[in-house]
């Protein structure tokens, strides 16, 4: 049989006993340790699985999403552009003005002179306002409609209804103003009689 010996704690022990039981245990923990790696290995696989299967509807969703969010961006700054005037409208206005100067002469009356110089410039600058308002809410519209028209299942990102929201709101500002200028009733051309 085996030896005895004393151990770290003075204890007497079977030398081949010990030897025996520290291999178990020293087998047993590498084991479970390899164990645990598997398992770890295997919860990431299952993790990963349906994200690497859905990562086709997630990119497709993602750039569904980019460019309704563009088309939002766009529609709220539109919108922002038909109230405060665009380059094309100022443009427009300063055509205006310098036509209405050409074909009114100085023996020409004041109204005359005020309709073709400052009216025609007005409502050219009302014009182009209308437009880009006009083209805002349109957007705004389409971009709040898109889930209808989309993947079913697919929910449209709440940023996304807030700024077409915002774009729809202005535009609708902007158009009001635009009709409202066009036709004299906000800032009126001043009578002369």
């Amino acid at each position: 049989m085996g030896t005895k010996t004393v151990d770290e704690t003075g204890v007497k022990t079977d030398d081949e006993k010990t030897v025996k039981a520290e291999e178990e245990a020293a087998t047993d923990q590498t084991v479970g340790k390899a164990g645990e790696a598997e398992d770890a290995a295997a919860d990431t696989d299952d993790d990963t699985a349906p994200q690497a299967a859905a990562g086709g509807a997630v990119e497709k969703e993602g750039s569904t999403g980019v460019g309704q969010g563009a088309a939002a961006v766009v529609s709220a700054g539109l919108g922002i552009v038909s109230l405060t005037g665009s380059w094309v409208g100022t443009v427009a206005s300063a055509r205006e003005s310098l036509i209405g100067q050409l074909e009114t002469s100085s023996s020409s009356n004041v109204g005359t002179l005020i309709e073709k110089g400052y009216g025609d410039a007005w409502h050219a600058t009302a014009l182009w306002g209308g437009a880009f308002a006009l083209v805002a809410l349109i957007v705004g519209v389409v971009v709040l409609a898109r889930p209808a028209f989309g993947a079913p299942g697919c929910p449209q990102a709440p940023w996304i209804k807030s700024v077409s929201w915002a774009g729809v709101a202005l535009g609708v500002i902007g158009l009001l103003l635009a009709v409202l200028k066009y036709t004299d009733v906000l800032l009126g051309l001043p009578s002369t009689g």
